[in-house]
C-alpha cells in the first residue's frame, strides 16, 4: 500500500497532519484531532509537541505511515485513542487499557489526586494505612494511591477476571504491590477483617440506562457496559453495597470516597447519612457534583 492508495500526498509530517484533518474533521472538533495527532506521534515516534512542530517537513517511513493510516481508520469507527495507543496517563502512572476496562476519566483522576493529597496530610510515610478500592477496573485508582503513598496497604476488588488481569499488569509496570481479589461486591464472597480499613474508595457503575442514548459512540461501542450502567429504578445499587461494606469494614473515623452521578449527589449523601456517616458532596473542575466523602461516625 503506497501513499496514493492512502490518499496522502507524501510521507511528510505536514501531509500526514493534513490527512488527519481531512478524514476526521466531520467527526471530531479540530482541537480533538490536533490532540490525536500529538498523542500518536508521541506514541509511535516518541516525538513531543515541540519536535512535532519543528519537523513538519520530515518524512516518516512507510511502516509508520501505515500505522497512522490505520489509526485514522480506527478513529473513524470511534475507537478511543487510548485503545489505539494502548495506554493512558493517570496521576503520573502509565495505565494500560483495553475493551475490558473503563478508560480513566479526568474526573476520576481529579478524585484520585484529591485523595492522595488528603491522605498525605493525615498520615506519615511510616504510618501503616489500609485502603480498599471497590470496582477497581484497570486498577488506576489503587495504583495511583500505592505509587504516591508507599505507606498504604491497598486491596482492590473487581468482578471481571479480564479487568483484574489488566490491573495486575498495570501494577507490575508501575512497580507497586496491591492485593487484587476477584469478587462481586453486590453478593460478596470475600472475607475481610471487621474494622480493618482506614479508607474505602470506589468509582462504581452509576450511569442510568436511560442516559445511554446521550452518550458518545467511543464509550458505548468500546467500553464495558457492566462497568458503566445501572438500572433506572435502582441507580444507587452499588452505593448501598459500598456503605454496608464501609459500615462493617471501615475503622471508626475512617473515610469513604466515591465518584457519583452528578444528578444523584443529594440522594447518595442521604443514603450514607442513614448509616451514620457524615457526608460532603464535592464539585469537579466542571462544577458538577462528582465526589462524595463520608466519615464513619464513632459509635
Amino acid at each position: 500500500m503506497n501513499t496514493t492508495d492512502l490518499h496522502i500526498p507524501s510521507n511528510k509530517v505536514r501531509d500526514i497532519e493534513r490527512y488527519f484533518y481531512i478524514e476526521l474533521s466531520k467527526l471530531y472538533p479540530e482541537g480533538e484531532v490536533r490532540m490525536f495527532i500529538r498523542m500518536l506521534f508521541e506514541a509511535y515516534l516518541g516525538w513531543d509537541q515541540p519536535r512535532l512542530l519543528l519537523n513538519r517537513d520530515t518524512t516518516v517511513n512507510q511502516s509508520d505511515l501505515l500505522r497512522f493510516h490505520w489509526a485514522v481508520e480506527d478513529l473513524k469507527r470511534y475507537r478511543p485513542i487510548q485503545h489505539i495507543i494502548g495506554w493512558t496517563d493517570f496521576c503520573g502512572c502509565r495505565i494500560e487499557v483495553d475493551e475490558n476496562t473503563l478508560i480513566p476519566r479526568l474526573e476520576t483522576e481529579e478524585i484520585a489526586d484529591w485523595t492522595i493529597k488528603k491522605i498525605s496530610n493525615i498520615t506519615s510515610a511510616t504510618t501503616p494505612f489500609k485502603a480498599l478500592d471497590l470496582c477497581t477496573g484497570s486498577g488506576c485508582i489503587a495504583i495511583a494511591l500505592a505509587k504516591h503513598l508507599p505507606q498504604l496497604q491497598v486491596t482492590a476488588i473487581d468482578i471481571s477476571s479480564k479487568a483484574l488481569s489488566k490491573a495486575r499488569h498495570n501494577a507490575t509496570i508501575n512497580n507497586v504491590e496491591i492485593d487484587f481479589r476477584q469478587d462481586d461486591i453486590l453478593s460478596p464472597q470475600f472475607t475481610l477483617e471487621d474494622g480493618r480499613f482506614d479508607l474505602i474508595i470506589s468509582n462504581p457503575p452509576y450511569v442510568k440506562l436511560s442516559e445511554k442514548e446521550t452518550m458518545n459512540h467511543n464509550v458505548i461501542d468500546w467500553e464495558p457496559h457492566s462497568a458503566l450502567f445501572v438500572p433506572d429504578d435502582d441507580p444507587l445499587l452499588f452505593y448501598r453495597t459500598i456503605v454496608r461494606t464501609a459500615k462493617k469494614h471501615l475503622k471508626d473515623s475512617g473515610i469513604v470516597i466515591v465518584e457519583i452521578n452528578e444528578q444523584l449527589g443529594l440522594k447518595t449523601a442521604e443514603l450514607f447519612e442513614e448509616y451514620g456517616f457524615y457526608t460532603k458532596v464535592h464539585r469537579d473542575f466542571r462544577e458538577h457534583d462528582r465526589m462524595l466523602t463520608a466519615i464513619k461516625h464513632i459509635e
